[in-house]
């Protein structure tokens, strides 16, 4: 029974002698732990920044990785629109050409009536000798509300500038005759353009502007001559009736042949070729003489009166 006792002792004594060796190894396990260095917690990194590089003796971050930009909400303002300098303007550039001053349709023609017109009749008059004739026409025209063109040469003008005054004074048209009234078929271009623009300057001077309208000496004309006066600018016009005032009474005519003569060409856009002066032999002017009575009778046909410029539209 005592031996029982004794090993129960012993059994004790050995189990609290092991515990204790428990009890101080885990205590020197602890204080070994607390001696050594721990690692430093890894820092969390910025979304999109670049890693540092590991170095065993670096030691913590000096600065803080920048927080991420906020998100920008209003609406981005628009870039203005660039600013365009404007092209430089090319050293000696040919000049820009005039714009043509009747309808380009009608080039290459000698027109002898006015197309479209309806009933209506444009009297002209050349005016390249004298002017005896002119108050008498001027006077008719007024007091039947008419008005005319007058085809003006250069040496006319210039010797008649109350002439060129009156009739621009009477509200009535002019256009050009040439300088000199020579033929044009014998002239080169160069001989055209000086007596084309010899006249213009002469007839502007006096007063008046010819342009566009121009009208061959003795109708002498070609499709060469023609496209050179429409290179200057001009618009060639003839006509559909010569009254044949002109011949005068040595000629065989009278002021009633005139009206007979018109009268017998009478159609839609007529154009009336007459003249101011008197004839070089027998001094008449018919032309002026029957004008009065040419009007009316025309009048009484159911016709009316235009000028040239209704061919510019």
């Amino acid at each position: 029974m005592r031996f029982m006792i004794a090993g129960g002792r012993r059994r004790l004594m050995v189990i609290a002698a092991v515990t204790a060796l428990g009890l101080l190894a885990a205590g020197v396990a602890l204080l070994l732990l607390r001696g050594l260095p721990t690692a430093s917690p890894p820092v969390p990194r910025a979304s999109g920044s670049v890693p540092a590089t590991a170095s065993a003796s670096a030691g913590p971050p000096t600065t803080s990785p920048a927080p991420a930009p906020a998100p920008v909400t209003s609406q981005p303002v628009p870039a203005p629109p660039p600013v365009i300098p404007p092209a430089p303007v090319p050293t000696g550039a040919a000049p820009v050409p005039p714009a043509v001053p009747f309808p380009v349709a009608l080039a290459g023609r000698d027109l002898e009536a006015i197309p479209g017109a309806g009933a209506a009749v444009a009297l002209t008059f050349d005016a390249g000798a004298n002017a005896a004739g002119l108050p008498s026409i001027l006077q008719s025209l007024a007091a039947a509300g008419v008005r005319a063109t007058f085809f003006l040469t250069g040496s006319w003008a210039a010797a008649n500038p109350g002439g060129v005054a009156a009739i621009v004074a009477g509200g009535h048209r002019v256009g050009n005759h040439s300088m000199t009234h020579p033929a044009f078929t014998g002239l080169s271009d160069a001989g055209i353009a000086d007596q084309i623009k010899s006249a213009e300057r002469a007839i502007r001077a006096a007063g008046a502007d010819p342009r566009p309208f121009f009208r061959f000496p003795f109708g002498d004309r070609d499709a060469r001559t023609i496209a050179a006066v429409n290179n200057l600018g001009y618009l060639p016009v003839r006509w559909s009736v010569d009254s044949l005032g002109w011949k005068g009474t040595s000629g065989g005519v009278t002021a009633q042949l005139v009206v007979t003569r018109v009268l017998a060409g009478l159609r839609p856009g007529e154009i009336v070729l007459m003249h101011v002066g008197s004839n070089p032999d027998d001094r008449t002017t018919l032309d002026a003489d029957a004008l009065p009575r040419l009007i009316s009778r025309i009048r009484q046909a159911g016709y009316g009166f235009t000028t040239l410029d209704a061919l510019l539209g």
